[in-house]
């Protein structure tokens, strides 16, 4: 699965400052239970009436735009990104080529997975404003989620010397994680969440989340439970630091507890990453019905919010050995758009599960080509040399699998552990 979309992941790209707010990419998330009501926000009534005392310029729409994805951030509901962008399209109808409306569509373009086309207009974009961070955000994250690695980190280091923020801290995080870097991205998130906006709470709380992910990928659990904690006493209730702390509980074997959290983060917004791993820690408890509601979650039409959430699906899918041809055309698919390393990762677990293991050695190790330090990529490596008969190499992956994250999911561990055994 995709480490920061997911990872999940996750995409949450932080652009802060320019428009007065904390703009962000979507969180693979489904409509919250009791979205917050846009006639209530200061912000928008604010926006809609400089709309209306000036319509031809762009200030209006830039500030509805960002209090919609503001919202949207915050509550998990991407009918506010929708709304965004209606915002978005109505100002660029008004003040065509408007650089602050151009911006702000290209970072919804990230969120709705059209990393090409927000790569094509953050170039667009540069031209005029080279050293821009707001552009050199867009650019960073288009060129990481399309594979172009290099280049998303010479844009990310171009962005932290220009503006040395939480945004470029957490963009220079996430890269190194992608390299491996584990102590270097940990420094980064740190800055990252010494950096935040005091004013903006979520925003806070979001870079300790993204740190206690860092923590919770290399199997250090307690402080992956602890930044968490640090996260809901800054936003309370928040459904990432929620999942956080809940996931990291369960890798500690603390069921119960784990179950309350998830299924509170769950109650705020359901997502598909919070219902498989709610299903597992049921399944440990016993709690066959619990188990069957979640598993019932997952594949419902209601929870899939957009092209990641199908991308979880063939995950899902593989893990599980249901709908394996289903499972590759998602992943194919996925594959054809972008070349990032999770795209390369799925589509050699599904090509895996559908008795294609030459063809998904190949993939797997276009997936680890950057020396990420990520235990489902070596699992799936270790998996796929099991099947090609080369049982050195498969416990070497899978030893080092869990090395780096004994829990890197309820399920799959065992199996790892299990292969280990057997020899």
């Amino acid at each position: 699965m995709r480490s920061r979309r997911f990872f999940t992941i996750a995409l949450i790209c932080l652009i802060a400052g320019t428009f007065g707010c904390s703009v962000t990419a979507d969180t693979a998330v489904t409509k919250a239970p009791e979205a917050i009501s846009s006639d209530a926000s200061p912000e928008i009534q604010r926006a809609e009436s400089l709309i209306e005392k000036s319509p031809q310029s762009p200030a209006g729409y830039v500030s509805l735009a960002s209090a919609f994805i503001k919202l949207g951030r915050e509550t998990g509901d991407l009918a506010f990104n929708r709304k965004a962008q209606d915002a978005i399209d109505r100002g660029l109808e008004a003040v065509p080529s408007a650089p602050d409306l151009m911006k702000l569509n290209a970072t919804l373009m990230l969120s709705g997975h059209r990393f090409g086309e927000a790569n094509e207009l953050g170039k667009q974009l540069e031209k005029d404003h080279p050293s821009d961070p707001f552009v050199l955000g867009i650019l960073t994250d288009a060129n990481v989620e399309l594979g172009n690695y290099e280049a998303g980190a010479q844009y990310a280091q171009k962005l932290v010397d220009v503006r040395p923020n939480s945004s470029s801290y957490a963009r220079a995080a996430h890269v190194r994680t992608l390299f491996g870097d584990h102590k270097g991205a940990v420094e980064m998130y740190v800055l990252a969440a010494r950096s935040a906006d005091p004013n903006d709470k979520e925003a806070q709380a979001w870079c300790l989340v993204q740190l206690g992910n860092e923590y919770w990928r290399a199997g250090e659990y307690k402080d992956s439970e602890r930044v968490n904690d640090e996260a809901l006493e800054i936003f309370p209730d928040y459904h990432h630091a929620l999942f956080g702390k809940g996931r990291a509980m369960a890798s500690r074997s603390e069921f119960g507890a784990a179950a309350r959290y998830l299924a509170n983060a769950q109650s705020k917004v359901s997502s598909m990453e919070t219902a498989i791993l709610l299903r597992a820690v049921y399944e440990r408890l016993g709690d066959v019905d619990g188990a069957s509601r979640q598993a019932t979650i997952v594949e419902s039409e209601e929870i899939l919010g957009g092209h990641f959430d199908k991308h979880r699906l063939a995950h899902y899918w593989a893990d599980n050995n249901t709908n394996p041809e289903r499972s590759l055309e998602v992943a194919q698919a996925d594959y054809a758009t972008q070349k990032d390393i999770y795209a390369s990762d799925t589509l050699a677990w599904c090509l895996l599960k559908t008795g294609r293991a030459d063809e998904a050695k190949r993939l797997i190790e276009e997936a680890m080509r950057l020396g990420t330090r990520d235990a489902k990529l070596f699992y799936h490596a270790g998996m796929i040399e099991q099947a090609l008969g080369d049982s050195g190499a498969a416990k070497r992956y899978l030893k080092t699998a869990l090395d780096i994250n004994p829990a890197f999911d309820l399920t799959q561990s065992e199996v790892a552990k299990h292969v280990l055994i057997k020899g």
